[in-house]
């Protein structure tokens, strides 16, 4: 019978396996995490009949990229960040653990998964992250900041809608200059297939389950 609940060390192994080593305190992080995903998925199918270690190698690697990815964007000190269809809080959750940096909301309609979130950022004390439970086009009225409405200073999509859909929708989400980061299997089309308003700002790829993935990052003019 596969593990299902990992060590730190498990974790740890793993991510040096994947080429991209984690801290003690990450590693410990993100074994609570994966244990309490799949002790939850087993109730109510959050991402899939998996194990911890598939999990880990086929969804929690694109976080662990990803947080590198970010480090490399102009994002500002303090970014208000919405992770769209965020899900069981993949990337999200992983990703918290290892970059810190802004407001970070985790945005789902589903009620399961939105209460799975919400127990697991609790657990893991993750700082300025939060949970927004509704449609993605009625979150940045839950989101005012400073008096006014807010609008992200990075949006994150993984699989949330196609792209030649998903750059009109969060459109009106996203502050001027902002970054859509987008996850994908595939590598970005070419620049004038965009819609006026965007440009390709960066690419990045990576190794996940034994094929090649991307990171696009889009800026609205």
């Amino acid at each position: 019978m596969a593990q299902t609940h990992p060590t730190p060390a498990d974790v740890a192994a793993a991510a040096r396996r994947l080429g991209r080593p984690v801290q003690d305190a990450q590693a410990l992080a993100l074994a609570d995490y994966l244990g309490q995903l799949v002790k939850w998925n087993a109730k109510m199918n959050l991402v899939g009949p998996s194990d911890w270690s598939t999990v880990f190698e086929t969804l929690v690697v694109d976080s662990l990229y990803l947080a590198d990815f970010l480090e490399g964007l102009n994002l500002g000190v303090a970014p208000l960040c919405l992770d769209l269809g965020a899900g069981a809080g993949l990337p999200g959750i992983p990703l918290r653990l290892l970059w810190q940096r802004g407001d970070y909301w985790l945005v789902e309609s589903r009620d399961k998964r939105a209460t799975f979130m919400r127990s697991a950022v609790g657990r893991l004390g993750l700082p300025a992250t939060h949970v927004f439970h509704g449609r993605a086009e009625e979150a940045l009225d839950k989101l005012d900041r400073h008096g006014h409405h807010a609008t992200a200073d990075l949006i994150v999509s993984r699989a949330f809608m196609p792209w030649p859909e998903l750059l009109p929708f969060v459109r009106p989400m996203l502050h001027p200059g902002g970054a859509l980061v987008i996850l994908a299997n595939t590598p970005p089309p070419p620049e004038p297939e965009l819609p006026a308003g965007w440009s390709l700002a960066d690419v990045a790829s990576y190794p996940a389950a034994g094929k090649t993935r991307f990171f696009w990052s889009l800026r609205a003019a």
